[in-house]
């Protein structure tokens, strides 16, 4: 596989490039008043005042990088995709898709002829080339026709009960809790009754909320009206917080 085939584009690329843009400048203003200045003590001082900027610029471009804008991180979407019931599935929804990540990730997984749809409000302001096109380049290159669709996670311009699966990763935890509420029932209603829904959260919650991670997530999609088939931790590489995997089906007494 090419490594650099699929580009997810940059996660808060404007205030870390106006970070770098920040360090560079406070390099360049300190070396030039060190080279200019004939005192030992301005020296030092300037020589330590463009280290440390060039440090933190350094810090800031590696956590841009954090995923790179290629790298898919297969692990956790092959647990998410083999948790659900792919290999059935006619119509498939992804909700908050953005670049197609997710989609890319759980690809493989995915039968010929299943209708893939990505939901987005596609905003470039948080993800660098953030957009319908995006999405669907990525897909194509996984061997998904993915159809890019502008929308509301809250009202969700689909029809009830015309989806198989529907996945929502490292969405929900963007929203403020009343809109997570909105957005599960949402789920719910255009699930089929015998569907699927997987979701795959970092540990974190809305900024509105001070629950636990590990408690609010099953709570929540409980409350929408699912019942919970799976929930369980997905380890990170490098020692990072683990992911929450759930994967719920909707009860038939809501």
């Amino acid at each position: 596989m090419d490594l650099y085939r699929y580009n997810f584009g940059v996660y808060h690329w404007r205030r870390r490039f106006a970070s770098i843009g920040a360090a560079l400048s406070a390099t360049v203003i300190a070396t030039a008043v060190g080279r200019r200045t004939e005192r030992r003590r301005r020296k030092l001082a300037a020589a330590a005042v463009g280290a440390g900027a060039a440090l933190g610029g350094t810090r800031v471009a590696t956590r841009a990088l954090s995923p790179p804008p290629w790298k898919i991180d297969r692990e956790k979407y092959e647990a998410l995709a083999s948790r659900l019931p792919l290999d059935d599935a006619a119509r498939l929804l992804d909700v908050g898709c953005g670049t197609g990540r997710s989609l890319v990730g759980i690809a493989p997984a995915v039968p010929q002829g299943c209708e893939t749809i990505g939901l987005d409000v596609f905003d470039d302001r948080i993800i660098l080339g953030n957009g319908p096109r995006l999405a669907r380049r990525n897909g194509r290159r996984a061997g998904l026709t993915v159809t890019p669709i502008a929308g509301d996670a809250t009202r969700l311009p689909l029809s009830a009960g015309s989806f198989d699966v529907v996945t929502a990763c490292r969405v929900l935890h963007d929203l403020e809790a009343p809109a997570v509420d909105r957005t599960l029932r949402e789920i719910h209603r255009v699930c089929t009754p015998d569907g699927s829904v997987g979701i795959l959260e970092l540990p974190l919650v809305p900024t509105d909320v001070s629950a636990d991670p590990e408690t609010y997530w099953p709570d929540r999609v409980s409350a929408a009206g699912f019942r919970i088939d799976a929930y369980e931790r997905i380890e990170r590489g490098g020692g990072g917080e683990p992911y929450l995997l759930l994967v719920a089906t909707p009860r038939s007494d809501r």
